[in-house]
């Protein structure tokens, strides 16, 4: 199982970044994707997540800012970040938990975000 992600990069405070998260392999049944991201120093933590169902959960801080969303038909989870902040800045890992196989992560993408 390999999952790709893309889409970090460098933004001003105030701007947008969509992120993308691709799954290949025998996967198996998804139970749930989603996004997790490290700052430097710290914990890494949830962001958002989506489960198989529709329904989506976020951390407080990117409530309001954040949408996930997923292609079931594409393996393909998607994170649009608007008004983004200094404190968002990290490595973004997008993460697939399955029905059965465990959870896989991706390499990360970073994201930084200048005042």
């Amino acid at each position: 199982v390999q999952l790709q992600a893309s889409g970090g990069g460098f933004m001003q405070a105030g701007g947008s970044l969509r992120l993308s998260c691709a799954a290949s392999g025998s996967i198996g049944i998804i139970r749930a994707m989603g996004w997790y991201r490290q700052a430097p120093g710290k914990q890494r933590e949830l962001v958002a997540t989506v489960a198989s169902g529709g329904t989506t959960n976020y951390a407080d801080s990117v409530k309001g800012r954040f949408s996930v969303s997923r292609d079931g038909a594409k393996n393909t989870v998607y994170l649009q970040m608007n008004s983004l902040k200094p404190e968002d800045t990290a490595v973004y890992y997008c993460n697939i938990a399955t029905m059965f196989r465990g959870s896989y992560w991706g390499q990360g993408t970073q994201v930084t975000v200048s005042s």
